[in-house]
């Protein structure tokens, strides 16, 4: 069983706002270092994320897709022309079926290699294929179908997909077989044929220009992806960060709207507000509850324009005691016309402050009783042996009675002298610890307790760690023992078996003691403190109890946690408070046990 503690988070990271248009966060410094290399000859797909790759893989799946779809197209063209009286040749429809198995060929085996080579074998088969097939069909001008727009795909998968060069290489390329074309077709007269390579040469150029600007313009928007993608995921970290900063904040934050509805409760303020998460749902409003009306009248005074600084309020739960808040607001700035503002409530419990004040004042304390304690040595031993001396010299029975008591309470001072200056020396493990056998101090010391309180019936002792030596020392062991047994009688039942102190040892691991009640739960703000000096939910007591313990189990290497569990008790599990405390074994206590020897 691990101790479960709370490490909550001191602060929230700052943010500027800029000029009442925003806040921009200093988290990330992206602005002092540029996102991208923009290199002029950069293939458009060659940034190399994750992202990029995918969407050039489906850019690529697309124009392989278009590839089939054209030469379909094609295809019921030419059937289309050939059943309206326009007979075509039989190879042509070969051709074009060819053309259709081998773009579903490629469709479906080619595999993009990733962007920006310019190249690669697959460009030359992929390119080449379509070229030569519209060379071939462009030979041949039958039915009147021209197929010069063909050439428009292939440029645009080189410009969109390729680098510059491979773009501008692939018009050129299509350009001049446009022209050789019409130079090489010019069979009616010597105006038609320097008509057609007049029209070539202008589909040469406009390819060259489609071909260049398309390669541009995917070249930013390439870029503009990655710098989206940059941004959006550093304002995916930074929400990440500011949550889990938020979440495990101490204050209890609130971002209330105007009309008092909470859009947002860390931990801390669920807490403070007696807000179960599991009744209460994420959004609730602070009217829906007689005890918030405080809050939602800071939050309209926010809104009104009005300074909320360190007002303390108390808010009165039904089922709760009383909560001691100091509250403190801001609003949001406004994002533009008519966007609404939002309040921001940061909650401190006054008690968590109470207590931070009561651990400075036990620093200096400890300063002082330590000082004091080291005085009284010299008192005590100077009564003792006065006493000692006094005692020689008395026959009466009551008044060795009275010696006796004397003697009693000077080295009960003595002892707790000692104790006080261990306490102020910083803890650690004592090496010359006493070894004390578990079972039998644990019996002998609740024996103790239960006759001295009358207890008998209400103490049930389970000892499961017979013959296991542990590192304690007896005094020190008992007065742990105490401390846990008069807080466990301070809240547990008057029934039998509502006090219950067990033994046991963990195979290959420590002993364990430990002492459970069926008192009720502790409160949360309670439980954090627990150990913590001057920690009590009680007006008389001191809240020393519980510290002393936790500082007694560090300064002979044991651990003590509190954990809220079940006792089974006439066959049902009653729920209750449980201290668990790790002990360290002596030399030899590993082979006392038999090897099946566990506890849980």
């Amino acid at each position: 069983m691990a101790e479960r503690a709370l490490s909550p988070a001191s602060a929230l990271g700052r943010s500027r706002d800029a000029g009442g248009a925003g806040a921009t966060s200093d988290w990330f410094d992206a602005g002092t270092r540029p996102l991208i290399d923009h290199a002029p000859a950069a293939p458009a797909w060659s940034l190399g994320a994750t992202g990029d790759r995918q969407g050039f893989a489906r850019l690529w799946k697309a124009f392989m897709s278009a590839r089939v779809l054209l030469a379909l197209a094609v295809l019921g063209l030419q059937i289309s022309a050939h059943s309206l009286s326009q007979p075509l040749p039989d190879w042509v429809f070969w051709l074009s079926a060819g053309y259709i198995a081998v773009t579903m060929l490629q469709r479906g085996l080619a595999r993009p290699r990733g962007p920006g080579r310019s190249f690669d074998g697959q460009w030359f088969t992929i390119v080449g294929v379509d070229l030569l097939y519209v060379t071939l069909l462009l030979s041949q001008q039958i039915a009147g179908i021209h197929y010069a727009p063909l050439v428009a795909l292939p440029v645009l998968m080189a410009a969109i997909l390729g680098t510059r060069a491979l773009a501008l290489g692939t018009a050129a390329l299509a350009a001049l077989l446009l022209l050789g074309d019409a130079v090489i077709g010019a069979r009616a007269s010597l105006w038609a044929g320097t008509a057609d390579a007049v029209q070539a040469g202008l589909t040469g150029v406009g390819l060259l220009a489609l071909a260049w600007l398309t390669n541009n313009l995917s070249l930013r928007l390439a870029r503009e992806q990655q710098i989206a993608r940059r941004s959006r995921t550093e304002a995916r970290m930074q929400s990440l960060v500011n949550n889990l900063v938020i979440e495990t904040l101490a204050d209890g934050v609130l971002v209330v709207d105007a009309d008092f509805v909470v859009h947002a409760a860390n931990p801390s303020a669920r807490v403070m507000l007696g807000s179960d998460q599991e009744v209460t749902p994420s959004v609730f409003g602070l009217r829906d509850h007689p005890a918030w009306v405080q809050l939602a009248d800071l939050a309209r005074l926010t809104f009104a324009g009005e300074d909320v600084d360190g007002i303390e309020v108390t808010l009165y739960p039904e089922e709760r005691e009383a909560v001691q808040l100091k509250v403190r607001t801001a609003r949001t700035p406004s994002m533009g016309r008519g966007d609404a503002r939002l309040c921001v409530m940061f909650l401190q419990d006054l008690r968590e402050m109470q207590a931070q004040l009561r651990t400075e004042k036990l620093a200096a304390m400890g300063r002082m009783s330590a000082a004091v304690a080291h005085e009284f040595r010299n008192p005590l031993a100077a009564i003792s042996q006065a006493n000692a001396l006094l005692e020689e010299e008395l026959d009466a029975p009551t008044q060795q009675r009275l010696t006796v008591m004397i003697r009693q309470n000077t080295q009960r001072l003595a002892h707790i002298v000692d104790d006080v200056l261990d306490v102020a020396r910083s803890p650690g493990t004592d090496p010359q610890a006493d070894v004390v056998q578990l079972d039998d101090e644990t019996e002998l010391f609740c024996h103790e307790w239960a006759t001295q309180h009358a207890a008998a019936g209400r103490l049930a002792v389970q000892l499961h760690a017979a013959d296991l030596p542990v590192r304690f020392a007896p005094e020190h062991l008992r007065r742990l023992l105490v401390n846990l047994l008069d807080n466990a009688a301070r809240y547990a039942s008057r029934s039998d078996g509502a006090i219950v102190v067990s033994t046991g040892v963990v195979r290959h691991g420590p002993a364990l003691l430990s002492v459970w009640s069926d008192g009720a739960p502790l409160e949360p703000a309670i439980e954090r403190h627990l150990f913590e000096p001057f920690s009590s939910s009680e007006s008389r007591s001191s809240g020393l109890g519980l510290f002393i313990c936790r500082e007694l189990c560090e300064r002979h290497g044991a651990e003590i946690v509190y954990e809220r569990c079940a006792m089974e008790r006439d066959g049902r599990a009653l729920e209750g408070n449980a201290f668990h405390i790790r002990l360290r074994r002596a030399p030899g206590g590993h082979s006392s046990l038999g090897p099946e020897s566990s506890f849980s």
